[in-house]
């Protein structure tokens, strides 16, 4: 891109059946907008019928940016992502989920990331908001909070729920997310940590923040659980994918004997609750990935109805 040319970036939003949706475009619509650029946004909508067009094109009226509503049934998240990677016409295209609103400087920051460090993808953090009845130990420990996990000094994997992608690089410009596993999810997980290996980068924006209220049933231990015992999956199947044999069974022996050890872990500080229940989820995610490894399939968290809705991992 030449200096002075106009910078396009598409904001897009996957939802199903959410009334937080509406929160989440007002906050698009009070973005600052970095220098040089026009915003448009893409609503994908995941619902069989098409449940949230008229709330959309309600909200456009405030929101001083183009919208564009997509109907692309049917309860699969990555037919969502795909639908907004496919009517994405921008240089950048920028990813928030339909549970979460952006600070101000949310765009600013991702895009001056992305121009200094010239990475395929700019992940920013997810704070989340807990409920006063929210368990005191979540709270203190933040268990729902999303941040990248660096791994010697880089990030190899990434997530969906506040992120910026390059759209012209040829490492995003035909990728797409797995339809087969738009209900377990780890569609996200698989797809950076693809792009990674494909030679694509991830770079980190520590001020661009998302807010994300938890919901009373993600108040609960179980709640927590399901999604460690995924998020291990997922990463035990990517890791089963480049290995065989015995390179595979040590795998499993290494997971497993993790495994054992958080738990042993966690009985050692039963009357230290943030970090006993730490050491948990982490012996439940080690876990989910000796179940991903042997090849056993994911657990299902999308399209489940919980209160007329699915709930979104």
């Amino acid at each position: 891109m030449t200096k002075g040319e106009n910078l396009r970036i598409d904001v897009c939003v996957c939802t199903y059946r959410r009334r937080e949706l509406d929160d989440t475009l007002l906050s698009i619509g009070a973005l600052t907008v970095p220098e040089n650029a026009t915003v448009r946004v893409i609503v994908a909508d995941n619902d069989v019928v098409p449940s949230a067009r008229e709330r959309v094109y309600a909200l456009a009226a405030e929101i001083p940016f183009p919208v564009v509503y997509v109907h692309c049934p049917a309860s699969n998240i990555s037919i969502a992502r795909n639908a907004c990677v496919e009517n994405s016409t921008g240089d950048f295209l920028a990813f928030i989920d339909d549970d979460e609103t952006a600070s101000e400087e949310w765009l600013t920051e991702l895009v001056q990331v992305a121009e200094s460090t010239c990475a395929e993808a700019v992940l920013g953090p997810v704070q989340a908001v807990y409920s006063d009845d929210a368990p005191g130990w979540m709270k203190r420990g933040d268990f729902h909070s999303t941040a990248p996990v660096w791994v010697k000094g880089e990030i190899r994997t990434g997530y969906t729920c506040n992120v910026l992608l390059r759209r012209t690089s040829p490492h995003v410009a035909q990728r797409r997310f797995n339809l087969a596993l738009g209900r377990t999810g780890g569609e996200d997980t698989e797809y950076f940590t693809q792009l990674h290996q494909a030679g694509g980068s991830i770079a980190y924006a520590p001020q661009a923040t998302v807010y994300e209220r938890v919901p009373h049933n993600r108040s609960q231990f179980s709640w927590l659980t399901k999604r460690r015992f995924r998020f291990g999956q997922t990463h035990g199947r990517l890791v089963g994918e480049t290995r065989q044999g015995l390179a595979t069974l040590r795998q499993v022996v290494l997971a497993a004997a993790k495994a054992g050890y958080c738990f042993a872990a966690a009985a050692a500080l039963a009357i230290a609750p943030v970090r006993r229940n730490r050491f948990v989820l982490r012996g439940i995610m080690h876990s989910g990935v000796v179940s991903g490894l042997l090849g056993i399939r994911e657990i299902r968290q999308y399209g489940e109805p919980a209160s007329g809705r699915a709930d979104a991992a």
